[in-house]
C-alpha cells in the first residue's frame, strides 16, 4: 500500500512545524556579538540560509537523514516509525528485497532481472567487477534510482512508486556511507558527526556532546574532532562517516565501497572497524565491495553480479566453492592481496 500525498505533506508541515518551536525555544541561536557559535548556527551559515529555518532543516533531512526525534513531552521515541509503517501491512519478510529489477541507461542495460533479500541484523556484500551494478543497486535502495521494471522492497514495504517526499522517509531510516565520505569541508570532525543530532528535541546539548564523544571514540577519530575534513586521510574521513551516520541511529547502513582509494594497510583497518560495529549493534547492511578479505569478514550472504545478472547469491562457504569459471578468477585474482590483521 502507498502513503497518500496529503500524508506526505502534512509530514513535511509537521517537521517545519516543530523546528519553528525549537528555533523560537533555544535561546543559544540569539547569542551576543562575539559569542562563539554554537554548531547549529555554523552548520546554518555553511548552507547560507540563517533566515530560512526551515528550508535548513529541509536540507538537512534530504542531504544527511536526519532524525528530528521526539515532538512531544515525554513522547520519546515511540512515534518515530509511525509514519514509515502507516501502511499496516508488509509485503516482505525481508528487510531489504529486489524482485526482478531491470535499469537501463540509454541502452546499457547494468541490472537485468536482479533479485535478492537482506534479512534484519544480517550483512549482505554485494561483489562484481567495475561497472556491473553495485552503486546502482545501493541507489535503487534509496530511490535515488528507480527501477525499468521489479520492485523494490525495504522494511517491508515496496517503495518502487513511493514519491520524493515519501522517499524521505525510507532515508531517514537507511543511510548510506559514500566512497568519498561526503562530509562538510566547513565543519569540524566533531561537528560534521553531531549535524544529524541538531535538530534533535529529545537531547540537551550536553547529551549530544557525549554521542559525538562516544562515536569518535568508537571509530577512533577522537584526535581528530577539532580537524576539518581537508586536514583528514581518505580512512579517516571514512570513519568519520560513518560515526556521522551511526549517529542518526539508522535501521540500516549501506557502504560503497568502504576500502577504495586506501593502502591494504588502512582497508584492514576500515574492514575492522565495520566488523566491529556489527557485531555491537547488529544493524541491517549492505556493503558494496571488490574485496573479498572484507567479505569474508563481514557477509552473512554474499550477491555476486556479473553481466548484470546475479550470478551467486547465498553463504560465503557456497561462494567460495561456486564453480563458474569466472567467480573463481574473481577469488584468484582478489587473492593476489594478502589479507592484512591490523590488530596482531
Amino acid at each position: 500500500m502507498r502513503f497518500p500525498c496529503f500524508l506526505g505533506n502534512l509530514m513535511v508541515l509537521r517537521v517545519l512545524a516543530n523546528f519553528t518551536v525549537c528555533l523560537m525555544r533555544n535561546e543559544h541561536l540569539h547569542a551576543p556579538r562575539g559569542a562563539a557559535p554554537t554548531r547549529t548556527e555554523r552548520a546554518h551559515r555553511f548552507f547560507g540560509l540563517c533566515q530560512h529555518s526551515e528550508w535548513f532543516d529541509i536540507v538537512v533531512r534530504l542531504i544527511n537523514n536526519t532524525n528530528a526525534g521526539s515532538t512531544g513531552a515525554g513522547s520519546g521515541r515511540g512515534d518515530r516509525n509511525l509514519s514509515w509503517r502507516i501502511s499496516g501491512r508488509t509485503v516482505s519478510d525481508h528487510y531489504i528485497e529486489f524482485r526482478n529489477v531491470s535499469k537501463s541507461f540509454d541502452d546499457h542495460i547494468v541490472l537485468d532481472e536482479v533479485s535478492f533479500f537482506v534479512d534484519t541484523g544480517q550483512t549482505c556484500v554485494i561483489m562484481g567487477r567495475s561497472g556491473v551494478g553495485k552503486s546502482v543497486t545501493l541507489k535503487h535502495i534509496l530511490g535515488f534510482l528507480a527501477p525499468d521494471s521489479g520492485r523494490v522492497l525495504v522494511d517491508g514495504q515496496d517503495i518502487t512508486d513511493w514519491t520524493e517526499g515519501q522517499l524521505m522517509e525510507v532515508r531517514r531510516h537507511v543511510t548510506m556511507v559514500f566512497q568519498s565520505g561526503a562530509l562538510f569541508d566547513s565543519l569540524t570532525v566533531a561537528e560534521n558527526i553531531a549535524f544529524p543530532l541538531e535538530t534533535r528535541e529529545d537531547m540537551t546539548e550536553e547529551q549530544k556532546d557525549t554521542r559525538v564523544s562516544e562515536l569518535a571514540e568508537m571509530l577512533e577519530v577522537t584526535n581528530a574532532l577539532d580537524k576539518l575534513p581537508s586536514e583528514l586521510s581518505t580512512g579517516t574521513k571514512r570513519a568519520v562517516a560513518i560515526a556521522r551516520a551511526l549517529a542518526q541511529d539508522p535501521e540500516a547502513i549501506l557502504y560503497d565501497e568502504p576500502t577504495t582509494m586506501v593502502d591494504p594497510l588502512m582497508a584492514a583497518h576500515t574492514g575492522n572497524l565495520i566488523l566491529r560495529l556489527k557485531e555491537k549493534f547488529h544493524k541491517t547492511s549492505v556493503v558494496v565491495t571488490h574485496d573479498t578479505h572484507l567479505a569474508k569478514k563481514l557477509a552473512d550472504r554474499v550477491v555476486f553480479l556479473h553481466e548484470g545478472r546475479v550470478a551467486y547469491f547465498g553463504s560465503w562457504a557456497g561462494f567460495e566453492t561456486a564453480p563458474e569459471p569466472f567467480i573463481q578468477n574473481f577469488r584468484r585474482q582478489d587473492e593476489l592481496i594478502p589479507a592484512l590483521d591490523v590488530t596482531a
